[in-house]
Formats: C-alpha cells, sequence, structure tokens
C-alpha cells in the first residue's frame, strides 16, 4: 500500500511538472505564430507598395512610348507637306532633287524607329475600334468624288470626339460608336481625325494658290492679246 501511495504522488509531482512546461511551450509557439503573422503582414504591405511604385513606372512608360508614338506620326506627316509644298514647285529642278533626297533620307530614318502600344481591349471595345475605323476609311475613300462634302463629315466626326463646343453638326452615330471604344483609341481616333483634316486644309490652300496663279496667267495672256 505503501509503495502504491508513493508511485501515485510521484505520478502526480511529474504530471504537475509537465503542465507548466506544457503552458510555457504552448505560449511560446502562441507567440511564434504571433510574430511571423506580424512578419508576413509587413512583407505583404512592403510587396504591395512595391508594385504601386512600380505601377505609376509602367503608366509613365507608356505614356512616353506613346508619346514617342506621335512624334514619329508628326515627323513622317512634316516632312510630307515639305515634299508636297507649293515652295518645292517653284525651285529649279535641281535643288528640288536634292531636298526630296534629304527629305527622304528623314523619312527613311524616322521609318527605321518602331515604336508600339498595344491597347489592351475587351470584346466590345474591339468591335467598337473596327466600326468607328470602318466609318472613317469611307469618307476617305470618297476624298477624291468631292473634297468639300468629306471635309464637312470629317468636322462632324471631330465634333464627335471632343469636348468643345463643335463648329458644325456632330455625328451621333459616330459618337456613341466611340464612347465604346477604349479610352486610348478614342484619343487615336480623334488624332487621326486631326492630321486628315489639316491635311485637307493644306491640300485646299495649295488648290486655292494654284486658281490664283491660273487666274493670273490668263489676266496676263489677255493683257497681251488686247
Amino acid at each position: 500500500m505503501a509503495q502504491a501511495r508513493i508511485s501515485a504522488k510521484a505520478s502526480e509531482g511529474a504530471q504537475q511538472l509537465q503542465q507548466p512546461q506544457q503552458q510555457h511551450q504552448s505560449g511560446g509557439q502562441l507567440r511564434g505564430r504571433f510574430y511571423r503573422s506580424t512578419s508576413m503582414a509587413d512583407r505583404s504591405s512592403r510587396l504591395l507598395e512595391n508594385l504601386d511604385q512600380l505601377e505609376l513606372r509602367v503608366e509613365a512608360f507608356r505614356d512616353a512610348a506613346s508619346a514617342m508614338e506621335q512624334e514619329k506620326e508628326i515627323l513622317l506627316e512634316m516632312i510630307h507637306n515639305i515634299q508636297n509644298s507649293q515652295d518645292m514647285r517653284h525651285i529649279s529642278e535641281g535643288e528640288r532633287e536634292e531636298l526630296n533626297l534629304t527629305a527622304n533620307r528623314l523619312m527613311g530614318r524616322t521609318l527605321t524607329v518602331e515604336v508600339s502600344v498595344e491597347t489592351i481591349r475587351n470584346a466590345q471595345q474591339q468591335e467598337s475600334l473596327l466600326h468607328a475605323t470602318k466609318m472613317i476609311d469611307e469618307i476617305v475613300n470618297k476624298l477624291l468624288d468631292d473634297l468639300e462634302d468629306a471635309k464637312m463629315r470629317l468636322m462632324s466626326l471631330y465634333g464627335a470626339c471632343t469636348s468643345d463646343v463643335p463648329a458644325g453638326p456632330i455625328d451621333q452615330k459616330f459618337q456613341s460608336v466611340v464612347i465604346g471604344c477604349a479610352i486610348e483609341d478614342q484619343k487615336k481616333i480623334k488624332r487621326r481625325l486631326e492630321t486628315l483634316l489639316r491635311n485637307l486644309e493644306n491640300s485646299e490652300k495649295s488648290i486655292t494658290l494654284l486658281e490664283h496663279q491660273k487666274s493670273s496667267v490668263r489676266q496676263s495672256c489677255n493683257s497681251k492679246q488686247d
């Protein structure tokens, strides 16, 4: 009996010793988990902050590439306008040939720069872009048939793309189509219309100048005959 009681007390003592150790270990595990959770939150916060900063840089990078894309378009248009200007028609053949060689060289060097900013579109935006492009192309293809009518129609399309008060009527159908396009595509459509209208204006000036020159020649011939 005595031996049994001694063994029972020894067992109870051992259990009492083990309980604090288990509690201590359990507390250590809880504290360890708490520290790990805090560390994971810090890492997540730092990573999110880095991604936010990178997002700003990515957008700035796309904007810079888009600006270069526009600059390329402007340079090509300026070179083309010089080659087809009235001034080029009123210089000697040798000078015109030399200037055209320089213009072609600049045109070639400009074309060696490849800049492309892809626009992310959903199916609806892609369909809207194709529809808007088709509407513009239909007018461009009829430019030679009726220049004045084509200009008026292009101006109505341009009025649908700008937030300014338009000088003339707005093509409501085209406006609804453009609204369905991606923002970047809306900007490109507006730039294309601006370029077309600018070229038309330059063409009209050239035609007016040419007609004025023809009229002056006719008047000079009539004066001589008189």
